[in-house]
């Protein structure tokens, strides 16, 4: 049979059992309120990791966009340089040849002239004309280059 002390014991043992269960119903409880929370965190988480990638994008279509830029600059600047580069060749191509010239016809020029122009001054040469006398002295439209002159002077005015 079934004695007191054995009933007590069940007893006892159910008792504990219920307080267990208590227990771990109430853990359980803390633990799907924090998943919860978890979870709620991971959303929040995720879509700031969302966010930041889309700024990454573009950030990095930004990037190349100025560094299309920078190119296309660079390219223009060397394009630029070689352009100044040959017309100072030019320049210098035209000053040997212009310089070579006047040795050639042994006639002596500074070097510092060979490429200056200027204009002469032309007097009317009808001095009864009225209109050209009082208009003073014609100037001519076209540069004349001082290379040399018919009597082999300058003309400097």
């Amino acid at each position: 049979m079934i004695s007191l002390e054995q009933v007590q014991l069940l007893e006892t043992r159910t008792a504990k059992a219920i307080e267990y269960m208590q227990i771990l119903s109430a853990e359980n409880s803390t633990l799907v309120s924090e998943k919860a929370g978890l979870h709620d965190k991971l959303e929040a988480s995720q879509k700031r990791l969302d966010e930041l990638e889309m700024l990454v994008l573009r950030f990095k279509e930004d990037q190349g966009r100025i560094e299309d830029g920078i190119l296309a600059a660079l390219d223009r600047l060397s394009q630029f340089e070689e352009a100044f580069e040959n017309s100072l060749k030019e320049k210098n191509a035209v000053k040997k040849t212009s310089v070579k010239e006047p040795a050639a016809s042994k006639e002596k020029i500074a070097p510092d002239e060979t490429k200056k122009e200027f204009f002469e001054i032309k007097e009317s040469e009808t001095p009864n004309d009225e209109d050209e006398a009082s208009a003073g002295p014609a100037l001519p439209t076209e540069p004349i280059e001082s290379d040399s002159s018919s009597d082999g002077e300058l003309d400097i005015f």
